[in-house]
């Protein structure tokens, strides 16, 4: 990809996420709509389990299986072969 086309998707990537910001309006979550039932508010500890420890146990679970239902017997990386 050459510097032009780099810029290119730059540009349309900063001016996509600009007008998605400015056309998002957080002033309306003010208000409440007909039929809102909101529940009781998270404490810090509920918060802090629920978006920063679930998603990282849940990721090393994952990562554990991979590593243990992985069968290569290879965990080395094979050296190249030196051109004579």
């Amino acid at each position: 990809m050459d510097k032009k086309n780099a810029l290119r998707a730059g540009a349309l990537a900063a001016g996509t996420t600009l007008m998605m910001l400015l056309m998002s309006s957080p002033a309306l979550a003010v208000s409440r709509d007909d039929g809102d039932d909101p529940g009781q508010g998270l404490t810090v500890m509920e918060t802090l389990a629920q978006f920063v420890i679930a998603p990282i146990v849940i990721f090393a679970v994952i990562v554990g299986l991979v590593m243990v239902l992985d069968r290569s017997s290879d965990r080395q990386p094979k050296a190249k072969a030196k051109k004579a």
